[in-house]
């Protein structure tokens, strides 16, 4: 059995395998995804993408998601940009469109050399997110340590950002664990602290469900800049400084979310045929 060719990615240090299985299908379980995933003993990522081929007739490839603990998930804002950075080399097209869980994405090259994505309309209905219960997504009755009054928002997944005075003073990595599992998450969540900086300047870190603390969270910076405008801290525009580097969002007047920032091809190789034997 030979193993599969991968292409190691990443946005600002938020790391990916990407499997291409548009000519020869490959399908991943649970278990051969953590197996993958694993940093001691496979090659090592937050999340594993297949690209597949497309249902729907617009899009260039399916972009099929698994976590780092083998979980299937709907949406990836940066490997959305992984994945659109490949298609757009592949096809010389000036935009393309990617299906994913979570609807079609519309990714374009940016002046600076980076990756645009539209991830969509931002969602902040409590059945939209969901939430287990009825409540005000801008105020949610949720609280953790010195973490409290979350925004949820949805885009594409579910997230819970709260505003803290320094987010890196926040110990995330315990707090996280406990908040993405919490009761009023029937589908988990991604766990945001976001602290303004100014009108057009959040420092977020986040702890994203199945994967961890991770260095940026495409979908969670745009998450942050959605709860951030609903509460009046900031305009509709801002960079969001993640630990690996800044990400430029817009929340357009139509709802839908741009996401924007660098991208990175870091190596490529064959997996050994017994990754793909699962644990």
């Amino acid at each position: 059995m030979r193993g599969a060719d991968f292409i190691k990615m990443h946005g600002l240090g938020n790391d990916f395998v990407v499997l291409d299985a548009r000519t020869h299908a490959l399908a991943i379980d649970e278990g051969q995804a953590r197996a993958i995933a694993d940093r001691k003993r496979g090659v090592g990522c937050d999340q594993l993408i297949v690209i597949e081929r497309p249902h729907h007739a617009r899009a260039a490839a399916f972009m099929r998601i698994r976590n780092a603990d083998g979980g299937e998930v709907e949406a990836c804002g940066n490997a959305a940009r992984c994945v659109g950075a490949l298609l757009l080399a592949e096809t010389g097209a000036r935009r393309v469109a990617i299906e994913s869980g979570a609807g079609l994405l519309e990714a374009e090259a940016s002046g600076d050399g980076g990756i645009t994505v539209d991830l969509g309309p931002a969602r902040t209905g409590w059945r939209e997110i969901p939430l287990a219960r009825e409540c005000d997504t801008l105020h949610v009755p949720l609280a953790a340590g010195p973490l409290r009054d979350p925004v949820c928002t949805s885009m594409g997944n579910p997230h819970a950002t709260f505003f803290v005075a320094d987010a890196d003073a926040v110990d995330l990595a315990a707090l996280g664990p406990g908040l993405e599992r919490d009761p009023l998450f029937p589908e988990r969540a991604n766990i945001g602290v976001a602290q303004v900086l100014g009108r057009t300047r959040i420092r977020l870190r986040v702890w994203e469900r199945g994967a961890g603390l991770t260095l940026a969270c495409g979908t969670g910076a745009c998450a942050a800049l959605v709860a951030a405008s609903r509460r009046g801290h900031t305009g509709r525009t801002a960079e969001i400084l993640v630990d690996g580097g800044p990400l430029h969002v817009k929340w357009r007047e139509d709802g839908h979310v741009m996401l924007a920032g660098a991208v990175a091809e870091s190596f490529r190789g064959t997996l050994d045929p017994a990754l793909l034997g699962g644990r």
